[in-house]
């Protein structure tokens, strides 16, 4: 029987299958042809990938130190609290929770179906609804019921949405082109940029944080986060940077600029998929997506039960069920909301704007190491190498997607920021004189 707190029961390859199956989702599908549109030669795009994981690298080792310092559910919110902005770790989860976490299992149901329905066109319209409702409910099924099943089921989906890659590899490698990577952009047609490269590539590196989220449910987290972590980027690292190698070397560069869906187009040009390229691509889509999917409905409500704990939200979700000893109600909330962001798939999409104080709050979250580091309770398992070094670099690779993101949508992201500032903060101070002061000194277990 659960004592009313989620206990440790996942082991690394469920941390590294979350981190990975998290990271890899639909939008390398098309950020290849952005990436190489962004950088202007084969060389320039398939170093952008090299430096857009390398980028990571300091980012993941921060983390990897607060998480083994603070082992425990909740991730930059825990972290925002021990370092003393208590404020700014309720505003982290109180956009994540109504703008961020839900409207993205929605949106990623919503792209399954599809994807499906290029097979079955009869998943259109309210149809098509229903069934990212089905997908969403059944998913949720797995990890409301165990989270050890649901780890073992997040292994499985990672594993399989990872095979449709290595064959473009595999097949890629040895079909290429090597003429392809000579190609030179005609004066004035394309102008190269590495800055420009790199940036296309850095949300395709997001995700491998999601472990933080459960970090109070891993055994040995010591060792576990900090692996899992690290190798996660790695790993996704050689993944991306191979898979560009494979479509610059499979498609003339000059349409790869130009193409929108970059992995369909190169598969296209492998003898014996030719015919068969949308198809397969659009297989390894739902799968790829199924896996994120998953990774989303595990992780996500682990930040609002941690808040609950401390007293910072609506105390039902610091629920545990006491058969299945998983956060069952803040798992049944936030899939309800997002299935009914579903039937709304515009507001799914204006929902994206609020992406930018998250983003920005990111960015505390890597300054809070300065803060936590004279805590007498920090005694990380793991400790970043150069760490003031590190620490900069990934305050200013956070800081550089911050920007791209400013800059993509500056009056929407500022008036989606005041949104939840302005909702937001009446809020904290309400729950922080009814419950918050017993709670201040014991933050989540």
């Amino acid at each position: 029987m659960s004592n009313g707190t989620l206990t440790r029961k996942l082991g690394f390859w469920a941390a590294l299958a979350i981190a990975v199956g998290t990271t890899v989702g639909s939008g390398i599908f098309v950020s290849s042809g952005d990436v190489a549109k962004a950088a202007g030669t084969p060389t320039i795009s398939i170093l952008a990938w090299i430096i857009g994981g390398v980028i990571a690298i300091p980012q993941v080792m921060v983390l990897a130190e607060l998480s083994t310092a603070y082992p425990q559910n909740g991730s930059g919110y825990v972290y925002l609290n021990k370092a003393g902005w208590r404020p700014l770790g309720f505003l982290y989860g109180w956009a994540t929770f109504w703008a961020l976490d839900p409207p993205s299992i929605a949106i990623m149901a919503l792209a399954i179906v599809s994807y499906i329905a290029s097979f079955l066109p009869f998943f259109n319209g309210i149809s098509g609804k229903l069934l990212a409702i089905a997908i969403i409910l059944i998913i949720t099924s797995i990890h409301y019921r165990s989270v050890k099943e649901g780890g073992l089921f997040q292994v499985i989906i990672t594993a399989v949405k990872i095979i449709p890659f290595l064959i473009v590899i595999g097949l890629g490698l040895m079909y290429m082109n090597p003429g392809n990577f000579s190609y030179v952009p005609a004066s004035g047609e394309v102008k190269t940029s590495l800055i420009g490269g790199v940036s296309a590539t850095t949300w395709a590196y997001t995700g491998m944080a999601a472990i933080c989220f459960m970090a109070g449910e891993f055994k040995n987290p010591g060792k576990v986060l900090p692996r899992a972590l690290i190798s996660s980027v790695l790993i996704v690292l050689a993944l991306y940077t191979l898979l560009a190698v494979c479509i610059i070397g499979l498609m003339p560069f000059e349409k790869l600029i130009n193409s929108s869906a970059a992995v369909s187009d190169a598969v296209k040009y492998i003898p014996g998929l030719s015919d068969v390229a949308s198809s397969f691509v659009a297989v390894t889509a739902i799968i790829v997506i199924l896996g994120s999917l998953s990774s989303c409905i595990m992780f996500q409500p682990r930040l609002e039960y941690a808040m609950a704990k401390d007293g910072l939200f609506f105390q039902r979700f610091a629920k545990v069920h006491p058969k299945y000893e998983t956060p069952s109600f803040s798992i049944i909330v936030q899939v309800t909301y997002a299935c009914i962001l579903v039937m709304f798939s515009n507001l799914t999409a204006l929902l994206g704007y609020f992406t930018l104080i998250q983003l920005l709050i990111n960015i505390m979250d890597f300054a809070a190491v300065y803060k936590c580091r004279k805590r007498d309770d920090y005694n990380p398992v793991y400790r970043m190498p150069i760490w003031r070094l590190t620490t900069i670099l990934a305050i200013l690779g956070a800081s550089w997607l911050a920007w791209g993101t400013f800059t993509w949508a500056p009056i929407e992201g500022m008036i989606a920021a005041f949104i939840v500032i302005a909702t937001g903060l009446p809020v904290y101070y309400y729950w922080e004189k009814k419950y918050g002061s017993k709670n201040k000194s014991n933050l989540v277990a």
